[in-house]
């Protein structure tokens, strides 16, 4: 008898062990009554547990459970304090929820979820009872600033990433879309065209243009194919919303990028360019753009030429073009050059004008006597500031006729106002040469006017240097230099003159555009000894030379 009571005892215990669910587990259970916000369930083995009606609603949604529902439950605990089975249907939601989205994230298939809280970075979503983390850069194809009406809103999701063990799931509904997206562009860019014209409407505006959406794909209009004009900025002609026809210029296939066209569908200004802007033709234009190298002039909208610095001033040569000219301002140019296949016009400014020197060489030939004021003073001359806003040049040696270039300038300075005589215009290379010392006359023509090439003359010592001496005639200077001073070497010293000596000398050079007289002491000796020679006999003759200069001498007494 003992040994059947002990086989009944194992039995049942056996039977326990095996009918009780173990703890950790979910089973399922009945809803046998719902009171004080909590619905008790029946889970069998004499077990009943409770549960917050909250745990079966979803979010933002109302509890959707009833007395004589099965539902299936987490058991947490067997028996609590209260012999009560401890249990939870948002657990068994969350296990029944993980079996479910891993099968999804290995098949990549799509979840379905709902947006209902705001975190860090990002947003939680619940996927049928698990949590899910959404990036902020995951929730759409472009920055979301208001999620508020995407909250609470039952809709697609694709898991990127899933840890069961650490409990983490990130999604994303960027992916979704961006997929649903691919699948519309492919349809619409299918059914274009290029070269066709269809309706858009302005999405977005950029420094280099705007994007226009065609009906679920985006085309980009590039600024330069707004107007055949020069575009500075989209915005002024486009606005966000605005409804435009455009033609597609180009469709990528593989990117699925689409360029759009404006001016295309206008006439092209181009065609008629070379007959309404001939060569050498006058317009007036205005002021579009202004670069280092030079100004656009808009001659109608459309079509632009560019005026080079070169061609924008006959006097202003290093200046940059905007202190020429300034933006929108009326200019006459005239058409240098048309290159219709690269779209070009080249203009002039400075050929609507008179070229400077050449009026100034009309209006003063040669001889004519000008003032101006001293604009620069250079080691070779100063530069004088004339009518047409030119500048001529005085030379050091055209400064005066007493003194040396070295010296005279010395006594100029920056706008002093002088009198100058135009002494050589050359219209080709822009130079005009002036002289000062030639105001009043030439008077080195007039002072030696008489004389000639050999020619003996009398000077008067100016100045002894170690080099030679400065003579005087008739107010013209000139040097004679120390191997000049006689045709005797012992005597070609100059100290043995003073200033103020009558000196005879003979012409050696008259360099009437220089205005310089060259003379000689040693020239003039070496003249008479011939000339003796040739009057009283040769040396040949066994006379020397002293007995032919001293019966020249001789001669000369008896005269």
């Amino acid at each position: 008898m003992a040994n059947m009571m002990d086989e009944f005892e194992a039995l049942l215990e056996e039977s326990f062990e095996m009918d009780t669910p173990e703890e950790g587990s979910v089973v399922k259970g009945k809803v046998i009554a719902i009171e004080a916000g909590q619905a008790i369930i029946d889970v069998g083995y004499k077990m009943e547990g409770r549960v917050e009606l909250k745990e079966f609603a979803d979010p933002g949604e109302a509890p959707k459970i009833e007395v004589g529902d099965e539902v299936e439950v987490f058991l947490r605990q067997v028996e609590n304090s209260r012999g009560e089975a401890v249990i939870s249907r948002e657990m068994a939601r969350r296990e029944e929820a993980w079996d479910r989205l891993e099968k999804a994230y290995a098949a990549e298939e799509r979840v379905e979820g709902a947006i209902f809280g705001r975190v860090k970075g990002g947003f939680t979503v619940d996927l049928g009872g698990a949590v899910a983390f959404l990036p902020g850069s995951q929730v759409d194809v472009r920055p979301v600033r208001d999620a508020g009406p995407l909250m609470g809103l039952k809709q697609p999701f694709q898991i990127l990433k899933m840890d069961r063990r650490r409990g983490n799931i990130v999604v994303s509904r960027r992916a979704i879309l961006e997929e649903s997206r691919a699948e519309q562009r492919a349809e619409v860019i299918g059914n274009l065209t290029e070269g066709q014209t269809v309706d858009g409407v302005v999405k977005n505006i950029t420094e280099y243009g705007a994007f226009v959406d065609l009906g679920g794909v985006d085309g980009l209009l590039h600024v330069t194919d707004m107007a055949w004009r020069r575009v500075n900025h989209p915005s002024e002609i486009l606005s966000i919303g605005e409804t435009i026809k455009v033609q597609v210029i180009k469709i990528n296939k593989e990117t699925h990028r689409i360029s759009l066209g404006m001016k295309q569908l206008q006439e092209d200004p181009w065609d008629l360019v070379a007959a309404k802007y001939p060569l050498e033709s006058v317009h007036t234009g205005r002021v579009t753009n202004i670069t280092d190298y030079g100004a656009f002039v808009e001659l109608e909208p459309g079509v632009e030429g560019l005026v080079h610095v070169s061609e924008m001033s006959w006097t202003k040569k290093n200046v940059h073009p905007g202190k020429i000219v300034s933006t929108s301002q009326e200019v006459e140019v005239m058409v240098l050059e048309i290159d219709g296949a690269k779209r070009r016009v080249s203009l002039g400014l400075k050929q609507t004008m008179r070229n400077p020197w050449e009026v100034f060489a009309e209006t003063h030939p040669e001889g004519t006597e000008v003032e101006g004021e001293v604009k620069n003073i250079t080691e070779f001359g100063l530069f004088v500031g004339l009518p047409g806003d030119i500048d001529g040049m005085v030379h050091l040696s055209d400064l005066s006729w007493d003194q040396r270039g070295e010296e005279a300038i010395q006594d100029y300075r920056k706008g002093d106002v002088v009198q100058a005589v135009v002494s050589e215009v050359d219209v080709e290379k822009e130079r005009i040469s002036l002289s000062i010392k030639g105001v009043g006359g030439d008077k080195f023509a007039e002072a030696v006017g008489g004389v000639k090439r050999g020619s003996i003359v009398t000077v008067t010592v100016t100045s002894i240097e170690e080099g030679g001496i400065e003579v005087e005639y008739e107010g013209m200077k000139s040097f004679i230099r120390r191997s000049d001073l006689s045709r005797d070497r012992a005597e070609q010293r100059p100290e043995r003159f003073s200033i103020g000596d009558k000196v005879d000398v003979r012409i050696t050079n008259v360099d009437a555009k220089a205005h310089r007289l060259g003379v000689s002491i040693k020239a003039r000796e070496i003249a008479e000894e011939k000339e003796a020679v040739q009057q009283y006999g040769s040396s040949d003759s066994g006379a020397s030379l002293g007995d032919i200069l001293g019966a020249a001498l001789k001669g000369d007494d008896e005269k």
